[in-house]
C-alpha cells in the first residue's frame, strides 16, 4: 500500500500540537489530554465533526457530576469506576452521544487520579475539554474543494458509457465483438466512489442539503442498471436486419452526445419516430427475423427508459454541455 500523507493527517497533527500548546500556556493540568480530544474530534466532514464534538462535550461534562456522585459517595476504587460505567454508558447512549464514551472516560480517570472533587478540578477539566474540542472544530473548518474530483469522476463515467454504446453499435452492425467488458466493472466502482465523495461534499456545507453531483451520479447509476439489462438483449441478436442498423445509428449518435447537460427530450422524440418507422415496415418473414426485431423493439423500449431517467435530471450546466445542446438543436 502506497505511503501517503493526506490533508486530514496534516490537520490532525497541527490541531493536536496547537491544542496541547494552548492548554499548556493556559496552565491547565493534564494539558496533553486536550490533544487527545482534538485527535478524536477531527472527522472527514464538517457536519460529522460538529456532531461528534457535541457528543464528546456533552459526555465529558456529564462525566464530572457522575464522578463526584460515585467517587465521593462511595470510594476512589477501581471497582467503583466499573460500577459507575454501568450506569454512565447507558445514560450517554440514551442521550444519543455514544461517540463521547471514550473521551469522557479520560475525564473520569483524571478525577479518579486526583482523588478529590473541587471547583478548580472541574474548571480545569472544562478548560481541557473546551480547548481540545474547540481547536478541532476550528481546524476542521477547512475542507479542500472536491469539485475537480467530482468533475473527473463525471468525465470517466461518461467516457465509459460512450465506450459501452460503441461496442453495442459495433455488435449490431457486424455481429462480432472482442470486447472484454472492463467498462462495466469500472462503472460500478466509479459510481460508488463518486456518490460517496458527493455525499461528503454535502456534509462539508452546513447550509447545503443536496449536491447536484450526487443527484447526477444517482441518475447515472439508474441508467447503468438499464445498460446492464440491455447488454444481454444486444448479444441475443444473431441476425443483421435493417432495423438493427437504424438502432445502431441511433446509439452511435447518442454515444457522441453523452454529457452532463439535459438533451434527453431530443432523443426521446427520435425514438418515437423510429418506433413509428418500425410499425410501417413489412412484417417479419421468418421466425428468426421476428425474434430479432422483437429484441430490437425491447432494446428501443429500454433506451426510452434510459432517456426518461436523464430527462428528469435538471442537468449540470457547463460550457461543454451547453455547446453540445446548441449543436444538437441546430441540427
Amino acid at each position: 500500500m502506497k505511503f501517503r500523507i493526506g490533508y486530514r493527517t496534516i490537520k490532525t497533527a497541527v490541531g493536536t500540537a496547537i491544542a496541547i500548546l494552548l492548554a499548556q500556556r493556559l496552565g491547565l493540568h493534564n494539558f496533553a489530554s486536550a490533544g487527545i480530544l482534538t485527535i478524536l474530534c477531527i472527522q472527514v466532514t464538517k457536519r460529522r465533526s460538529l456532531r461528534t464534538a457535541w457528543d464528546r462535550f456533552l459526555a465529558c461534562v456529564l462525566a464530572m457530576p457522575f464522578s463526584a456522585l460515585f467517587f465521593e459517595g462511595i470510594a476512589y476504587h477501581p471497582i467503583v469506576i466499573g460500577v459507575m460505567l454501568v450506569f454512565f454508558i447507558p445514560t450517554i447512549v440514551m442521550l444519543k452521544a455514544r461517540d463521547g464514551v471514550v473521551t469522557s472516560s479520560v475525564i473520569i480517570l483524571h478525577i479518579y487520579m486526583a482523588e478529590k472533587i473541587t471547583l478548580d478540578i472541574f474548571l480545569n477539566e472544562l478548560g481541557v475539554i473546551t480547548v481540545g474540542i474547540g481547536v478541532a472544530l476550528l481546524i476542521n473548518l477547512y475542507m479542500p474543494s472536491v469539485d475537480k474530483k467530482l468533475k473527473d469522476y463525471q468525465g470517466e463515467i461518461e467516457e465509459n458509457y460512450k465506450n459501452i454504446f460503441c461496442e453495442m453499435v459495433r455488435y449490431l452492425r457486424t455481429g462480432d465483438s472482442n470486447w472484454d467488458g472492463k467498462e462495466i466493472t469500472e462503472c460500478t466502482r466509479l459510481l460508488e466512489e463518486a456518490k460517496t465523495l458527493a455525499f461528503q461534499d454535502v456534509e462539508n456545507h452546513f447550509l447545503r442539503e443536496e449536491n447536484i453531483y450526487f443527484h447526477y451520479f444517482k441518475m447515472r447509476e439508474k441508467q447503468f442498471e438499464i445498460i446492464e439489462r440491455v447488454l444481454p438483449i444486444v448479444t441475443s441478436i444473431t441476425r443483421t436486419v435493417k432495423q438493427g442498423h437504424m438502432v445502431a445509428l441511433f446509439l452511435e449518435e447518442l454515444s457522441e452526445n453523452i454529457h452532463p447537460g439535459n438533451t434527453a427530450h431530443i432523443y426521446i422524440e427520435k425514438l418515437r419516430e423510429m418506433k413509428r418507422d418500425f410499425e410501417e415496415m413489412d412484417l417479419p418473414k421468418t421466425r428468426e427475423e421476428f425474434e430479432t426485431r422483437a429484441a430490437l423493439l425491447q432494446l428501443v423500449n429500454e433506451m426510452n427508459d434510459y432517456l426518461i431517467i436523464k430527462s428528469s435530471f435538471q442537468g449540470i450546466k457547463t460550457s461543454i454541455s451547453v455547446n453540445k445542446q446548441k449543436k444538437i438543436e441546430a441540427n
